[in-house]
C-alpha cells in the first residue's frame, strides 16, 4: 500500500501554522518572564525611601549593610554548594568512564629532568651508571692575545695597511 504524499501547498500551510503556533508560544513565555521578575523585584526589593534626617538616613544605612551581608553571605554558601557539586559530577564522571572501560587520556604536562634522573626513574635501582652527556664534549679554550699597541706614527700605520697588500697582511696577523 502506498501512501498518499503531502502537497506541497498543504506542507507550506502547516509549516507557517506550526511557525505562528511557536511565535506565540514565545511570545507569551517572555510575557510570563517578565511578570515574574516584577513580582520577584516587589518582593524582594522595596521601594526606595530616602529618609531627611541624619539620625534616619544613618539607620538606613545601617540596614542595607546588613542586608548586603547577607546576600554576600548567600552568595558564598551557593558558590561553595556549585563547587561541591560540580566535583561531585566530576567524580560520578570518572566512575562511570571507569565503569564503561574507555578512559580519556590526560593532557601530558612537561617535565624537566635530568638524564640522570629519567634513567634513574625507568630503570629504578638498576640504574648506577651516571651519565654525563657533557663529559665528552671538546673543551675549547680562548687564547687570550695581549697585543702591544704601536707606538709611532698613526699615518705610518695607515699606510702599510693601505691596498692589497695591506690587507693581506692584515688577515695574517689575525690568523
Amino acid at each position: 500500500m502506498t501512501e498518499k504524499k503531502m502537497s506541497s501547498g498543504r506542507r507550506n500551510q502547516l509549516k507557517t501554522l506550526l511557525l505562528q503556533i511557536g511565535e506565540a508560544m514565545l511570545e507569551e513565555e517572555v510575557q510570563e518572564a517578565e511578570q515574574q521578575k516584577i513580582k520577584h523585584m516587589e518582593e524582594n526589593c522595596p521601594g526606595f525611601f530616602l529618609p531627611g534626617c541624619m539620625h534616619e538616613l544613618q539607620d538606613f544605612c545601617r540596614k542595607l549593610h546588613k542586608q548586603i551581608d547577607l546576600v554576600d553571605e548567600e552568595r558564598y554558601d551557593m558558590e561553595v554548594k556549585v563547587t561541591k557539586t560540580n566535583k561531585e559530577i566530576d567524580d560520578l564522571k570518572l566512575k562511570v568512564q571507569d565503569l564503561k572501560g574507555k578512559f580519556k587520556k590526560p593532557a601530558l604536562k612537561r617535565v624537566r629532568m635530568s638524564a640522570d634522573a629519567m634513567l634513574a626513574a625507568l630503570l629504578g635501582s638498576k640504574h648506577k651508571v651516571s651519565m654525563d652527556l657533557r663529559a665528552n664534549l671538546k673543551q675549547v679554550k680562548k687564547e687570550v692575545k695581549d697585543e702591544e699597541k704601536p707606538t709611532g706614527d698613526w699615518r705610518k700605520n695607515i699606510e702599510d695597511r693601505a691596498g692589497m697588500d695591506g690587507r693581506k697582511k692584515m688577515f695574517e696577523t689575525e690568523a
